[in-house]
């Protein structure tokens, strides 16, 4: 009520704080009471949700390496999927965090006995010996940030599951979480019979609108977990509006409406980075609960074998298209983003710096590969057309490294530069690429000038 009134930086890290702490207490009421909103029992793959997991973790692959080794691949359990994969997401994630420069997780699954294991090991920093029996309690946690909830979550999931979790951890070397699941038989896939309201003779459409919040109610609770995996830029598109509007769509049959959607949201997906993976979970939710509702319907009107095999094959169909077009946009947009990248990226990798209107230095820096000794190469004889530059220094000294082709290529390109009237000066020319020019037979013409250092040929030709 007071950020109404005045605006003040105390006021925002209250209200900042305050959303922590109930965020925190959320976390708690979910381990102490998992089954406010009732999740069924399915069959689950772990490999499958193991694999689309790591998905999520795209950005850290690039300094830890994930070794794989899924052994009896096809096995199942039965049990909430949504709550086995928040705990999955939660060890993964502390993996991943517990590795704070390069390193390996290592993840296995397999079969032994009438038991389903899945280990994962990371090469992190480790937990301290005295502190292993403490993970997993409430508010206990070894990071600066943490709340202590996560471990907390996974090691009351895992109970619940029937399952046991064994740690081991040596400081400096990393840290085991071995997961041991039962294999018995909880409940069936198949659809639900569902409480939801009827008038004789109306229409699917009229059926739908008549339940429309049950729908709601059902679509909020397959995918409240998966809320929990998206960060703040996914929360601002507000994904359960987007698949209320295409309820209506798929239940109107207004097909060319829901392309125009997929199209939309592909591009908007695209620019917020809405993992792909989170998409795909919410529209199977979303197929989950849509056919609920068509079983449900249809068990009061009646519908022989044929009329359940057109139902399903226009269904899916008009789902598939769908999926299709959002990714195809999404990808069409990330390839344009990739591209604009790479563009401003070669600009940049070329920056020419005019000295005077007649003279400009082009310092190389880094590893200079056949790709972009062409950017150079188009790069630099524009410039030198469109400045009218009668004189560059061309820099060498912070090429890290130079193969054998592009030296030849480099070389060419500064012949070239004399072919446009402009003389060339090259600096910095170590002694390996000095040695593999004196290999390849390349000879300079007068045309080309070379220096020891930049310095030398600034002071020179000033």
């Amino acid at each position: 009520m007071l950020q109404e009134e005045v605006s003040h930086s105390y006021l925002d890290i209250a209200c900042s704080e305050l959303d922590q702490a109930i965020a925190t207490l959320q976390d708690l009421l979910q381990v102490s009471k998992p089954d406010l909103e009732d999740e069924p029992y399915i069959a689950i793959n772990l490999c499958s949700e193991l694999e689309s997991l790591l998905y999520l973790f795209q950005d850290q692959i690039y300094r830890v390496q994930i070794v794989r080794n899924f052994r009896n691949s096809d096995e199942i359990i039965y049990g909430k999927r949504n709550q086995l994969k928040k705990a999955f997401f939660n060890l993964l994630k502390n993996a991943f965090e517990a590795i704070p420069d390069k390193g390996i997780i290592t993840i296995e699954q397999y079969r032994v006995g009438d038991f389903v294991y899945v280990v994962i090991c990371d090469t992190g920093v480790g937990v301290p010996k005295e502190k292993l029996q403490l993970l997993g309690t409430p508010f206990f946690t070894t990071k600066d940030e943490g709340t202590g909830m996560g471990l907390t979550q996974v090691f009351s999931t895992i109970y619940q599951h029937g399952g046991t979790i064994d740690v081991k951890s040596k400081e400096g070397i990393g840290t085991t979480f071995t997961i041991q699941f039962p294999t018995e038989i909880r409940e069936q896939i198949g659809v639900i019979d569902l409480d939801l309201q009827y008038v004789k003779g109306q229409s699917f459409k009229e059926y739908f609108l008549l339940n429309q919040d049950r729908f709601k109610e059902l679509f909020a609770g397959e995918t409240k977990d998966i809320n929990q995996l998206m960060d703040d830029s996914m929360q601002k598109i507000n994904l359960h509006d987007i698949f209320d509007k295409m309820a209506k769509l798929l239940v109107e049959d207004r097909q060319h409406e829901l392309v125009m959607l997929a199209k939309e949201l592909g591009k908007i997906g695209a620019k917020n980075d809405v993992p792909l993976v989170i998409k795909l979970e919410m529209l199977q939710a979303f197929r989950k609960v849509y056919w609920n509702f068509l079983h449900n319907y249809y068990k009061h009107v009646g519908l022989d074998m044929e009329g359940v095999f057109q139902l399903g094959i226009k269904t899916n169909f008009i789902l598939d298209h769908y999926i299709f077009h959002y990714f195809s946009s999404y990808i069409e947009y990330k390839d344009e983003l990739l591209r604009s990248h790479r563009e401003t990226i070669d600009d940049l990798s070329v920056p020419i710096i005019p000295l005077s209107a007649s003279m400009a230095v082009l310092p190389i820096v880094g590893t200079l590969d056949t790709y972009r000794a062409k950017k150079v190469q188009e790069r630099t004889l524009n410039q030198i057309a469109s400045l009218k530059i009668q004189k560059i220094i061309i820099d060498l000294s912070g090429v890290a490294f130079m193969d054998t082709a592009v030296v030849g290529h480099l070389f060419r390109i500064v012949e070239g530069i004399g072919l446009l009237g402009c003389k060339a000066i090259v600096t910095g020319i170590r002694p390996e690429i000095a040695n593999t020019m004196i290999e390849l037979g390349i000879a300079f013409t007068e045309k080309v000038d070379t220096k020891a250092t930049l310095q030398q040929a600034l002071e020179e030709y000033q």
